[in-house]
């Protein structure tokens, strides 16, 4: 009799534990009342879609600079957790995003959520994303509208176990999935706030330059003090992503002008040429205006100063 009040018991432990469970990892959305009643300014949208590097991920891989725009995804990030293909965001009804409502489209930005109700892995940045304002949302959403639709299906992720169960996301989001909370001092120039807009949301810097603990989540304490890259490379082994800080490991021997004509050109103070990844970045932020560009250095010269790792 003991023994079947025993099993009895942890019967029931195991089907609270899954309830819990349960609860605590439900995707959380917004509703449709969190949506202001505006008309979509598409030139600010496009100036997310460029600031948000947007093509960088999603147009098909080896696209040429004239294919940009068409957002067919494909891309392979390989990584410690497995393999995240990049999806199709193009308005194709099928296998893009032509279906989805502006709703949908601000859920999956800022809560991570597919239309159907699914927790997006955080190889999609939605971390940064959501510290987007809203109209910008909505403005990228229609901006994204007007582009090519491609008929092209990617394929699955490959994720290994157990970061195959999306479920646990939730859990992984209660940790993480935290907006700004600290706004700029009011004594910060406008410069300075755009800047911190414009790196902290769409333009995601911190997705790479951070560094992450064992869990993926960045390490705040550490903004933009560089990080090991996300991606294995060839040769089996990580690369390095700068530090971005001023301190002397980082940009602390760079001008804000420096900064701007870096991130227009593509060529550092020493002359010598962005590499990788960077190299689509940089792309993207000479699309920006002079007066984005202006603000992300005075933002980036403003920060802690932060030694590597």
């Amino acid at each position: 009799m003991g023994r079947q009040k025993k099993v009895l018991s942890l019967s029931a432990m195991a089907a609270v534990a899954g309830i819990v469970f349960y609860v605590l990892t439900m995707p959380r959305v917004l509703s449709i009342d969190v949506i202001p009643d505006n008309t979509a300014d598409l030139a600010n949208g496009e100036t997310m879609f460029w600031a948000g590097g947007c093509a960088s991920c999603h147009a098909a891989p080896d696209a040429e600079d004239n294919e940009r725009l068409k957002l067919a995804g494909g891309v392979a990030l390989d990584t410690p957790f497995g393999i995240f293909r990049v999806p199709n965001i193009s308005p194709d009804v099928k296998h893009g995003i032509g279906t989805w409502t502006t709703l949908n489209f601000i859920n999956a930005m800022v809560k991570g959520v597919s239309p159907d109700g699914r927790h997006y892995y955080p190889a999609f940045p939605y971390t940064n994303y959501q510290n987007m304002r809203m109209a910008d949302l909505i403005d990228l959403k229609a901006f994204l509208d007007t582009l090519p639709a491609v008929n092209n299906e990617v394929a699955a992720h490959e994720i290994k176990f157990p970061f195959s169960i999306r479920r646990g996301l939730g859990l992984w989001k209660l940790l993480y999935l935290h907006p700004l909370s600290n706004p700029i001092s009011s004594d910060q120039s406008a410069p300075v706030q755009r800047g911190r807009y414009l790196v902290q949301g769409p333009a995601h810097c911190g997705a790479c330059h951070t560094p992450r603990d064992i869990l993926g989540g960045e390490i705040t304490d550490r903004q933009l003090a560089g990080a090991m890259s996300p991606e294995i490379s060839d040769d089996g082994e990580p690369g390095r992503i700068p530090n971005i800080t001023s301190h002397d490991d980082g940009i602390g021997g760079w001008t804000e002008q420096d900064i701007v004509y870096a991130l227009e050109s593509g060529f550092n103070p020493d002359f010598d040429s962005f590499g990788g990844s960077m190299v689509e970045v940089q792309e993207n932020m000479a699309r920006l205006s002079p007066d984005d560009r202006a603000a992300i250095a005075a933002y980036l010269k403003s920060i802690p100063r932060l030694p590597s790792e």
